[in-house]
């Protein structure tokens, strides 16, 4: 049944308790208990965000395979058949600077239902016949484009949906988890579908698949009103604002070491990832060995999400965010022994188990910037990523024609650990101190989700992974 129609309140509600504690500073009795992904999914509207990201998400991978495979098919081609997969990175950087003001300018129900459209169009216009490559490749770019735009306004919604408390920070898990799956899932039932029908049939299904997804985001989600209210504005003020915007969060200290905490982790992890394939062909593998190598690392991060999400607290998560965050770049410091089928899997699936590093991180990073560039920044935050994991995948792929794999793979490693600690450093120093905890009253009182209280996941208070506060560095709940 769908939400009551109408618009609903802007700006974040209250979460359910996660955990916070109590004016006075005291534990809350509960603080150490998990929600459970359980309580995310007992809100009905995030009920209809999940299905329709998965639909996407889904359509999205099989988009891309079916994709490389009809290039490949035309041109016969296999630097053009690679270059489909390249264009699912490099343009995100594009949409998530220069787009992304869309995400607090305009209501969230109708950017995420109108981006879903285009995103079908664009998935309609490559099953026309005939359609030359070029024009492939560019509508490639143009899902590209939109995705940054997509995710950031998803993930400020969810906000709104669940609160800025625990349930938020274990619906981005539940995201997270749909994305890994998506890879998996995406890709065997694509090769499936390519295995019984053409690529553009394929493309076709896709294409429903983004339909989907806006019908159930339009049906299922409540109209909010934009954060800053949708207004006319002159040509050029979309650029400038999202211009605007990225400087003004880049030049807050706190936001810029939290992106990089976010981004750095994840840019070499994806090193040893791309030269999966001659790895492989070194170990003499064939396919099933590669498709088995591919898979260990989402495997790992699917498995270590839903472990941490399900039967960890708040505090024991936030304990593991620096942690994990080293550790998931240090695996790769294995492949130097040039591992066996066998052990190359582990080193894989225990770099998967570093995703868990972003349930403290996810919070952190909500409570630092300003709410009226809440969706602005997830925007940002996700574009980043996917761009600096491409520049990476390209990186590993031109050091490695000059030196070999067992040289390459474990360096990752070296440098990302010498990366992520010096970020983290910085994180610890930004980390609000308790004394600057503000004394007035405390409105709504002290629970999570409020504006300004002593509890976690708050935007002024005591709390850790708050703007004023015991942060990160204090060890405590985030």
């Amino acid at each position: 049944m769908p939400s009551p129609s109408g618009p609903a309140p802007s700006g974040r509600t209250p979460a359910c308790p996660d955990g916070a504690r109590a004016a006075g500073g005291a534990p809350r009795a509960d603080e150490a208990r998990p929600a459970g992904y359980r309580a995310v999914f007992a809100v009905h509207e995030f009920r209809y965000v999940f299905a329709a990201h998965l639909l996407s998400s889904l359509g999205v991978v099989v988009c891309e395979l079916a994709l490389s495979v009809l290039v490949f098919r035309i041109t016969a081609s296999p630097l053009l058949s690679a270059l489909t997969f390249a264009l699912g990175l490099l343009p995100y950087a594009v949409g998530g600077t220069l787009l992304s003001a869309i995400a607090d300018r305009c209501p969230a129900r109708r950017v995420l239902v109108v981006c879903d459209l285009l995103c079908a169009l664009a998935a309609a216009g490559m099953v026309l016949p005939g359609t030359p490559v070029a024009v492939l490749l560019a509508l490639r770019c143009v899902l590209a484009a939109i995705a940054p735009v997509f995710a950031g306004t998803r993930a400020a919604t969810l906000g709104e949906t669940l609160g800025e408390g625990e349930l938020f920070v274990l619906g981005r898990s539940v995201i997270r988890l749909v994305n890994q799956g998506a890879q998996l899932a995406g890709f065997a039932a694509g090769g499936l579908l390519l295995a019984a029908v053409t690529p553009r049939a394929v493309l076709a299904l896709t294409a429903g698949t983004f339909l989907a997804s806006a019908l159930l985001l339009r049906l299922g989600t409540r109209a909010r009103p934009a954060r800053r209210g949708v207004r006319a504005a002159g040509r050029g003020a979309l650029l400038g604002a999202s211009l605007g915007g990225v400087r003004r969060l880049l030049a807050d200290r706190r936001v810029r070491a939290l992106l990089l905490l976010t981004w750095l982790p994840p840019a070499f992890v994806v090193v040893p990832e791309a030269l999966l394939v001659p790895y492989s062909g070194l170990l003499g593998v064939g396919p099933a060995g590669t498709g088995l190598l591919l898979c260990s690392m989402p495997i790992g991060a699917v498995v270590a999400e839903s472990l941490v999400g399900a039967f960890l607290g708040p505090r024991a998560r936030a304990r593991l965010t620096f942690p994990m965050g080293v550790f998931a770049v240090l695996p790769s410091l294995g492949f130097a022994a040039r591992p066996s089928l066998g052990w190359a899997v582990l080193l894989l699936v225990l770099t998967g188990t570093g995703i868990s590093y972003n349930f403290g991180v996810d919070r952190w990073f909500v409570a630092a910037v300003p709410e009226e560039l809440l969706g602005q920044a997830m925007t940002v935050m996700h574009a980043g990523r996917m761009t600096v994991m491409g520049l990476a995948m390209g990186l590993a792929g031109v050091a490695a024609q000059w030196a070999p794999l067992r040289v390459v793979m474990p360096a990752a490693g070296v440098v990302g650990a010498g990366c992520v600690l010096a970020v983290i450093c910085e994180v610890r120093r930004t980390a609000p101190g308790p004394d600057r905890a503000p004394a007035g009253p405390v409105r709504g009182g002290a629970g999570p989700g409020v504006r300004r209280g002593a509890g976690p996941g708050v935007r002024r208070g005591a709390g850790p992974g708050v703007r004023r506060g015991a942060g990160p560095a204090a060890g405590t709940e985030k």
